[in-house]
């Protein structure tokens, strides 16, 4: 007999309309289609949360990357100043009486002012007594030595004369005890009185020596201390003649700051003179571009009218205040006519040129200092890694991280808080 296949089936039951198999095989198209409708609104509210924000372009400002020449220079509006002018003080204290007034032109060495300082003219006077004091102990002592190496002379030479006495003596008794006629008792008498003469000139010599070294070391003192007093009078003298205020050079009186026949205390300011001849501009330079400064530097001067002058950096202040390096710039050739103290001027000095860069509009994303920039991709805004180089007032080069027509978002970037991805509209 054989088998067929009836043991191998298994009974499947039948769905019968409206169960639940029934309804999957009917809608599962439908379901699927609706599950990949979901996932795209999915993915699209995915990227937009991606974009984490949503901003106005008028918030933001966007600037296209460029292939170019980068000029880096400073321009600031600076003020005449007088290179040299220097202000007088009062060297004591006085009564004032000033010869100009502010505004007069003045010839160096001119009288300017006169102080009337009796103290130090009472102090002048006291100093020329004790220095004619000390310059007649100076004379006496001088005149001591003269003396005492007289004297010594003197006692030296009389030494040297008894001793020459008492050699004769010695042969006279010698020749006498030789013939008899004088005894050895007196022999032996001469011959120590020429030994006692001999030691006398010896002392003698030694003390002369040695009083005439003590006699010029005493006048050594003396010649000192009153060298010593005509210094100190001479310093006196000096501030007596520096009561009146002379022009230090050919200019103008500036500022006068006392009061005719008032008391002033010493040192202070009474009157200021401006060098005509010799004007500089004053500029401040801000911080970041102080340190690319250098004395030599070429800039150009603009007056009110127009005209260009050309100048050089003369100073740079190594002090910083407030974010800005004060410095100077004087003119590199003729100077104009009809300068003023504080009059405005612009200048603009030139640092470098760098050829052929990738540059972009400078903004506030270059002090931000992030290393990373926000570079659009159609309405978005990426932040990206980009490397920048050097900077000018208007732009800032560009090392990599861009390509040319790229565009970046130069300001309001600080906005985004360091999104990955922003949404401009």
């Amino acid at each position: 007999m054989i088998r067929d296949t009836s043991a191998q089936d298994q009974i499947v039951s039948t769905a019968t309309p409206g169960s639940a198999a029934s309804t999957w095989r009917r809608y599962r198209w439908p379901a699927l289609a609706a599950l990949l409708v979901l996932a795209g609104i999915a993915f699209a509210v995915h990227g937009w949360l991606n974009a984490s924000r949503s901003f106005d372009s008028s918030r933001v400002r966007i600037a296209q990357v460029e292939r170019g020449d980068l000029v880096r220079d400073i321009a600031a509006d600076g003020r005449v100043i007088a290179a040299n002018s220097p202000v007088l003080y009062a060297i004591s204290a006085g009564t004032v009486t000033l010869k100009v007034v502010a505004g007069d032109v003045v010839k160096k060495g001119q009288e300017l002012a006169l102080i009337d300082s009796p103290e130090l003219r009472s102090k002048l006077a006291q100093e020329e007594a004790t220095l004619a004091g000390l310059e007649a102990e100076s004379s006496r002592a001088a005149l001591d030595a003269t003396l005492t190496r007289a004297k010594s002379r003197k006692d030296t030479d009389q030494a040297g004369i008894e001793k020459v006495a008492a050699e004769r003596d010695l042969q006279r008794y010698q020749r006498g005890f030789d013939g008899g006629a004088v005894p050895q008792i007196d022999l032996a008498r001469a011959q120590d009185a020429l030994k006692k003469a001999d030691i006398n000139l010896v002392n003698a010599q030694a003390d002369t020596r040695l009083q005439g070294q003590g006699a010029d070391l005493d006048a050594r003192n003396k010649r000192l201390l009153a060298d010593r007093q005509r210094a100190v009078v001479a310093e006196v003298k000096r501030q007596v003649d520096a009561l009146t205020l002379r022009a230090p050079f050919d200019g103008q009186v500036g500022q006068v700051q006392a009061v005719q026949h008032t008391n002033l205390v010493a040192n202070a300011p009474v009157l200021g003179v401006v060098d005509l001849s010799n004007f500089e501009i004053e500029i401040k330079v801000p911080e970041s571009f102080a340190r690319d400064l250098a004395i030599g530097m070429p800039a150009q001067l603009t007056s009110g009218s127009g005209q260009p002058f050309a100048g050089e950096i003369s100073a740079v202040s190594p002090e910083v205040v407030n974010g800005e390096v004060n410095a100077r710039v004087r003119f590199a050739d003729k100077q104009p006519a009809g300068l003023r103290q504080s009059q405005r001027m612009s200048v603009r000095v030139l640092l470098d040129t760098r050829k052929d860069v990738l540059k972009v509009e400078r903004g506030p994303f270059v002090e931000q200092g992030t290393g990373n920039a926000y570079v659009m991709d159609g309405s978005t805004a990426v932040r990206r890694p980009v490397q920048l180089g050097v900077s000018s007032l208007g732009e800032v080069e560009i090392l990599s991280g861009v390509q040319p027509g790229d565009r970046i978002v130069v300001a309001g970037s600080d906005l985004f808080k360091d999104a990955e991805r922003v949404s401009i509209n």
